[in-house]
C-alpha cells in the first residue's frame, strides 16, 4: 500500500490482539502472564492499581472482574484481552495458541523441555491433555495443554 492510498483513508492493519472469552478475567490473564512472561497490564494515568483507576471511574465491584489485559513487557508480541462473558466452553477451540517453549531444540531434548514447561504451567493451573511425539521429517512433537479455564493451547 502506497502513502497515497493511505492518506485517502484505507487503514492497515498492523497490531493483533487476541481475545479470550472467559468466567474470571484476571485469573486467566495472570496465567496467561505466566505463561508468556507478560504482565497485567498497567492502570491508566496517575492510578496506582486497577481498584483505585475503577474506582474512580464509577465501576461497581461487582464488575471489575469482567475485564483484564496483558501485555509484552518489550511491547512486540500481541496483546491479550480477557473478557468475561456468561456462558461457559462447551466444545474444543477452533484456533489456539502455541507456545514456542523449546525453539531450536530436536528429538528428547525438545520432548524433555516442553515437559518440564508442561510441569511448570501445570502448577499455575494448567491441564495436560495430550502428548504428541516427534514423527520426523515433519513433526518435531508436542504437548496439548488447557488453560485455567479448559482453552486448549499447545507447547512446542
Amino acid at each position: 500500500m502506497t502513502d497515497q492510498s493511505r492518506e485517502e483513508g484505507s487503514a492497515v492493519t498492523r497490531d493483533v490482539q487476541i481475545t479470550f472469552d472467559c468466567a474470571d478475567p484476571a485469573g486467566l490473564a495472570t496465567f496467561w502472564a505466566e505463561a508468556l512472561g507478560y504482565q497485567v497490564q498497567a492502570p491508566p494515568g496517575d492510578f496506582e492499581s486497577w481498584d483505585q483507576a475503577l474506582e474512580a471511574m464509577g465501576v461497581p465491584p461487582e464488575n471489575r472482574n469482567d475485564a483484564s489485559a496483558v501485555v509484552d513487557p518489550e511491547g512486540s508480541r500481541p496483546r491479550l484481552f480477557f473478557q468475561r462473558v456468561p456462558e461457559h466452553k462447551k466444545v474444543k477451540n477452533r484456533v489456539h495458541l502455541d507456545v514456542r517453549a523449546a525453539p531450536g531444540l530436536a528429538g528428547d531434548e525438545r520432548m524433555a523441555a516442553l515437559e518440564a514447561e508442561a510441569e511448570r504451567l501445570v502448577s499455575h493451573g494448567a491441564k495436560r491433555l495430550s502428548r504428541h511425539e516427534p514423527t520426523p521429517p515433519l513433526g518435531a512433537g508436542h504437548l496439548v495443554m488447557a488453560d485455567p479455564e479448559g482453552n486448549e493451547f499447545c507447547l512446542d
